[in-house]
């Protein structure tokens, strides 16, 4: 519990990183006002905790301004998988740009410290590897991800140029590939693919030939480090990589969840998606050193829990069929 209760905005709570957040904000004694437009938010994720008088849930669309009191704002509100960000890329690009400038602007208002959700798309296809917070990318900005990619780009100049014009108290996250409970069932991410496609004994689909790698952190690692990094002096601005460092080949990843969940499903091969990295890996150094964060969670341990939370989501389905 902490000494002193915040009041802490979370722009796309109902999400699956934000509503776990919002569970570790309250666990340590925060009051909490949960923002989502329930594009790719479920009211599933966070209805365990209406019941709690210092959780509050809003729907709200932050290209919209926002007139509230707050402490501090984790700004998480973007839809983060290809599936849903390419659906309507327009929006993508508005909800990383328009949203980041409202609620920058509340920030300022109220002299709130802010958090920006970045992701480790902004490295693009990257030519270093693995990826540090100076290497400046490779990204396609005609492409069809870059309606993600660019959107956060922009957001982050957005950030630092609030600071450096306003003195606005910002930190900068680069979130690569994470996983866990609440995931989207149809987000079209590698992990939460692979385990639905087994658990119901489908094919199980691999772009490309499989051995382009990508480096997975479970949820509660994560949040960890998005909480650390909120907490740090004010001078720790950003950006800062929050991933697991450990890399595997992607056809690696198919076969540990064939095993664990006892699937008889087969792999089976589709083209290589348009501008997908072949290598995401991030280098934490600085994340080890300023924040003395580092993940915990093996992967066995972690996709375990996520295929019983994937089982029992289905097994819903399936009942209420």
């Amino acid at each position: 519990m902490t000494l002193a209760r915040k009041r802490v905005l979370v722009t796309g709570g109902a999400g699956f990183l934000g509503s776990h957040l919002c569970d570790r904000l309250l666990r340590q004694g925060h009051d909490v006002l949960c923002v989502d437009n329930y594009f790719t938010g479920r009211k599933d994720n966070v209805a365990h905790l209406l019941g709690d008088p210092h959780f509050e849930m809003m729907r709200h669309d932050i290209t919209f301004p926002l007139y509230v009191e707050v402490d501090q704002i984790y700004n998480l509100a973007c839809p983060a998988s290809p599936v849903h960000y390419q659906y309507d890329p327009v929006q993508t690009t508005k909800t990383s740009v328009v949203g980041a400038i409202n609620m920058l602007g509340l920030a300022k208002r109220v002299g709130a410290k802010i958090l920006q959700a970045s992701t480790s798309e902004v490295y693009g296809d990257p030519t270093l590897h693995p990826q540090t917070e100076d290497y400046r990318g490779n990204v396609n900005p005609m492409g069809p991800r870059a309606c993600y990619d660019e959107g956060k780009r922009c957001a982050e100049t957005l950030f630092f140029d609030y600071r450096r014009q306003h003195g606005v108290r910002i930190k900068v996250a680069r979130i690569f590939n994470t996983y866990g409970p609440r995931m989207h069932p149809n987000d079209g991410r590698v992990v939460s693919n692979f385990i639905v496609q087994a658990l119901r004994g489908a094919n199980i689909t691999l772009y490309g030939n499989g051995g382009q790698t990508r480096a997975f952190c479970y949820v509660d690692d994560l949040v960890d480090g998005l909480f650390r990094l909120m907490a740090t002096d004010d001078e720790v601005t950003g950006p800062i990589n929050l991933g697991n460092p450990h890399e595997i080949q992607v056809r690696d990843l198919a076969e540990r969840v064939i095993r664990l969940t006892g699937s008889n499903s087969k792999v089976v091969h589709e083209p290589l998606p348009v501008d997908d990295p072949l290598q995401r890996c991030p280098d934490i150094a600085l994340a080890m050193h300023a924040l003395g964060w580092t993940p915990r969670v093996e992967l066995d341990d972690g996709l375990a829990r996520t295929i019983a939370y994937f089982e029992e989501i289905l097994a819903e389905r399936a009942a209420a069929a």
